[in-house]
């Protein structure tokens, strides 16, 4: 479910659906308006936080950063790892 939304969010985002700069909702508000957990919106914001795709600014939320050449999809540069169960 995570890796879905950070899809989902990371596509919005390099397509310029999400505007450099926006703030993203914050996590109870996309949680509920999802109807999913609120630790799968975490897990997907912190992915993108690690991707550099979003920062965080506090208490304020977080935002979407600009893009860099480095950069060229909001998923690339972070490894994503399978969970053992």
């Amino acid at each position: 479910m995570t890796r879905q939304l950070t899809d989902q969010l990371g596509e919005l985002i390099s397509t310029g659906a999400m505007a450099v700069g926006s703030l993203l909702p914050s996590e109870r508000t996309l949680a509920n308006s999802l109807g999913i957990a609120r630790n799968v919106v975490r897990g997907s914001y912190e992915y993108l936080e690690k991707a550099g795709v979003v920062q965080r600014e506090g208490r304020k939320g977080r935002r979407v950063r600009a893009r860099t050449s480095k950069r060229k999809t909001a998923t690339k540069g972070v490894k994503r790892t399978a969970k053992k169960r």
